[in-house]
C-alpha cells in the first residue's frame, strides 16, 4: 500500500476559498474522480475530485475552512498495483478542477490586440465570449440570466454553466446593454464562443473583449497598461474566487427564473429522481440544497397519503376551462358566489373527482302512503310531508343492508362500519344548498321526524343553521319532488357512499294482472360509491325500499 497527499488544485491567484461541504470521511473508499469536497463563492461551486481510487485517510478540512491551492485535504490509501507508474511531479499532483486547464495552459493566454479608444462622445460595442475553461468542452448553458435589452454592470452575471463537476456564473467583462445574445438554455458551449454583444457607454469603451479560443501554448503578452480591466480568470475557479465572498441568496429568496441553488451532484442525483429542485428546501450553508434534503424529499412525497395530494383536490391534472370574454359578445353582469355556493362547489367538486359514481333507479308505488299522509294532514295533526316517511324507509333499508351506512377508510384498507343513524336531507335556501342532519333517526317516529326536518329547513332558509346541525351524517336525501322532474342523478355527499334522490311523483298506468289501474308513482334515484357498494347490493337496497315506501305495514316492523 502508499499513501498519496491529497492537496487543493491549481485555483489561480486566489485565495480563502470556503469549503462548504465535505463528501467524504476518513475510512471512505472511493473511486477515482469521485467528489472529495465542495468549494464555493459568490460566483460558482466546484467539486473537487480524487486522483485515483483508494480509501481516505487523515482528512484535514472540515466544513467552513477557507483554502488556497496546496492545501493539503487528506492522504489516498493506494493499493501497490495502483502506484506502480512514475509518481507525478509536484505541481500534477494536485488535482485540477472540471474546468481546469492542462498544465501546459498555465501560462495566461494571449489578450487580443487592444481596442483603439473610441471618441469621449461615442458608445463601444464588446464582443463577449466564453472564458478559458480549460480542455472541456460542450458544457451546457442551463440558465441565461439576461435577455437582449438588459443594462448590466460589470461582473453581473451572463449564464450558469454546469458540468458533471461544477456550475458556474459567466460574468459581464463591463457596464453595458446586452445586444444579439446567441445563446439559448440547453445549448452546449466551449471556450471562445459568442454569448452576445455588450454596448458600453462613452469611457468604457477601453474595456478589452473577453479572450477568443487562443491555442493553450500561445505566448503571454504585457497587457496595455491602459486598459483598466483585470485580465479574465484562467479556469472556472477563478472566475468564482473572490477575496470576500458574498454568500448566494437562500432558497427562499431566490429571484424569479433563478436556478435552485445546489451543486451539480445534487442536480444529477435530482434529475436521475426526477425531482424539481424548486420544491426542495435546502438545509446546507446558506440554504444550499443536499442530497440529503432530495432524499428526504421523495420519502415526504412517497410516505404522504393519496388523499393528502394535492392534485387529487384540483383536478387530478385536468385541463381548466379556458377562459373566455364574454363581454365581447355583448353585455354581461358580475355577480360574486354566495359563501355557502363556493364551499358547496369545492366540497362536491371533491366528491366527483374522488368517488366512482354509479346510480340505480326505480319507481316506488306510494298510492296507499299519499293517501294516508293527506288523511293525517286534513285531521290538523301535524303537517306531513314525503321526506319523513323515505327517511324511515331509508332507516330500515340501513339495518338491512349495513355497507350503505358506513365510510371507506381514508388509507382505502377497510370500512368503518357505524352503530347510528344521522341521516342529512338537502334544504334549498336562497343563498344556496345545505344539507341538515337528523341524529339517530332510525329511533324517531313519523312525526318526530316531521317536526325535526320542519324546523331544520326553516333555520337552513334563515341562515341559523349551527355547523354541528350539519356534521355526522351517514345517508343522504335530496328531494325535488316539490318542484318536478322525472330522475336524477345525485353526488355522492362524502364521506358517506349513499344519496337517493327522490323527484316528483306522478300518475301512472300500473298492470295489475288484469287491468291497468292508476298508481302514484315516486321515482327514485340512489347514487353509491363503487368502491363500497357493487351493483347487486345496491339494487337489493333500492328493490326493498321501494317496498317499504308501497306498503306501511312494513314500516312498522
Amino acid at each position: 500500500m502508499a499513501n498519496q497527499k491529497v492537496t487543493v488544485p491549481d485555483i489561480g491567484n486566489y485565495h480563502d476559498v470556503p469549503v462548504i461541504e465535505l463528501l467524504v470521511k476518513d475510512g471512505d473508499t472511493i473511486e477515482k474522480d469521485a467528489p472529495l469536497l465542495v468549494l464555493e463563492s459568490d460566483k460558482a461551486t466546484l467539486e473537487v475530485p480524487a486522483p485515483a481510487s483508494g480509501t481516505v485517510r487523515a482528512l484535514k478540512l472540515k466544513v467552513g475552512d477557507k483554502v488556497s491551492q496546496g492545501a493539503e485535504i487528506c492522504e489516498l490509501e493506494i493499493a501497490e498495483a495502483a502506484v506502480s507508474a512514475p509518481a507525478p511531479a509536484p505541481a500534477a499532483a494536485t488535482v485540477a478542477p472540471v474546468a481546469a486547464p492542462p498544465a501546459s495552459a498555465s501560462v495566461a493566454p494571449a489578450p487580443p490586440p487592444p481596442v483603439a479608444a473610441a471618441p469621449a462622445a461615442a458608445s463601444a460595442e464588446i464582443d463577449v465570449r466564453i472564458p478559458d475553461i480549460g480542455n472541456y468542452h460542450d458544457v451546457p448553458v442551463i440558465e441565461l440570466l439576461v435577455k437582449d435589452g438588459d443594462a448590466i454592470e460589470k461582473d453581473a452575471p451572463l449564464l450558469v454553466l454546469e458540468s458533471d463537476k461544477a456550475t458556474l456564473e459567466v460574468p459581464a467583462p463591463a457596464s453595458g446593454t446586452v445586444r444579439a445574445l446567441k445563446l439559448k438554455v440547453g445549448d452546449k458551449v466551449s471556450q471562445g464562443a459568442a454569448v452576445c454583444t455588450l454596448l458600453t457607454a462613452a469611457g468604457a469603451a477601453a474595456a478589452p473583449p473577453s479572450p477568443p479560443a487562443a491555442a493553450p501554448e500561445a505566448a503571454a503578452t504585457p497587457r496595455d497598461p491602459a486598459t483598466p480591466t483585470e485580465p479574465l480568470p484562467k479556469n472556472p475557479l477563478a472566475i468564482i474566487a473572490d477575496t470576500a465572498p458574498i454568500p448566494p441568496p437562500p432558497a427562499a429568496a431566490r429571484r424569479d427564473g433563478e436556478v435552485p441553488y445546489a451543486g451539480p451532484a445534487t442536480r444529477k442525483f435530482a434529475r436521475e429522481l426526477g425531482v424539481d429542485l424548486f420544491q426542495v428546501h435546502g438545509s446546507g450553508a446558506r440554504g444550499r440544497i443536499l442530497i440529503e434534503d432530495v432524499q428526504g424529499f421523495v420519502k415526504q412525497r412517497l410516505t404522504q397519503p393519496p388523499a393528502a395530494a394535492p392534485a387529487a383536490v384540483a383536478g387530478a391534472g385536468i385541463p381548466p376551462i379556458p377562459a373566455v370574454d364574454f363581454a365581447q359578445f355583448g353585455a354581461i353582469e358580475t355577480r360574486p358566489l354566495a359563501r355557502i355556493r363556493k364551499l358547496s362547489a369545492a366540497h362536491l367538486h371533491r366528491a366527483w373527482l374522488n368517488i366512482p359514481h354509479v346510480t340505480q333507479t326505480d319507481e316506488a308505488d306510494i298510492t296507499e302512503l299519499e293517501a294516508f299522509r293527506k288523511a293525517q294532514s286534513e285531521e290538523g295533526g301535524v303537517k306531513l310531508t314525503l321526506l319523513p316517511f323515505i327517511i324511515k324507509a331509508v332507516t330500515a333499508a340501513l339495518k338491512q343492508y349495513p355497507e350503505f351506512n358506513a365510510s371507506l377508510s381514508p388509507d382505502g384498507e377497510s370500512l368503518i362500519l357505524k352503530k347510528y343513524m344521522h341521516i342529512g336531507f338537502a334544504a334549498d335556501t336562497p343563498n344556496g344548498l345545505v344539507v341538515p342532519v337528523v341524529r339517530d333517526a332510525d329511533q324517531k317516529g313519523i312525526v318526530q321526524l316531521a317536526q325535526e326536518t320542519a324546523e331544520l329547513a326553516k333555520k337552513a332558509r334563515d341562515g341559523k343553521l349551527k355547523p354541528d346541525e350539519m356534521k355526522g351524517g351517514c345517508f343522504s336525501i335530496s328531494s325535488l319532488g316539490g318542484i318536478g322532474g322525472s330522475f336524477f342523478t345525485p353526488i355522492v355527499n362524502a364521506p358517506e357512499v349513499g344519496i337517493l334522490g327522490v323527484s316528483k311523483s306522478q300518475i301512472k298506468p300500473v298492470w295489475d294482472g288484469k287491468v291497468f289501474q292508476p298508481r302514484l308513482l315516486c321515482p327514485l334515484a340512489l347514487s353509491y360509491d363503487h368502491r363500497v357498494i357493487d351493483g347487486a347490493y345496491a339494487a337489493r337496497f333500492i328493490v326493498l325500499l321501494t317496498k317499504l315506501l308501497s306498503d306501511l305495514r312494513r314500516l312498522a316492523l
